[in-house]
């Protein structure tokens, strides 16, 4: 295997359990996207005034990204 490939298999994985990372977090909070946690949790990675806030697709990407560090840690934390 390349080593870019190998990269590539890398971030396929690194994504797929920042994805299942979200929906364990959407199913814990029984999908109450409106609800206390998210809210907070958006205020937290957003501030609280929405005109301040980044365009939608940086919050899209930084949502992600926080789905993989989340992922990550659960992994690591399971070593």
């Amino acid at each position: 295997m390349h080593a870019s490939s190998d990269s590539y298999c890398r971030r396929v994985m690194a994504n797929l359990r920042g994805l299942a990372s979200l929906a364990s977090m959407a199913l814990a909070t029984r999908f109450r996207l409106r609800g206390a946690y998210w809210s907070w949790r958006r205020e937290t990675a957003f501030g609280s005034d929405p005109s301040r806030w980044p365009a939608a697709s940086a919050r899209r990407r930084a949502i992600f990204e926080y789905a993989r560090w989340v992922a990550s840690m659960r992994r690591l934390a399971r070593r």
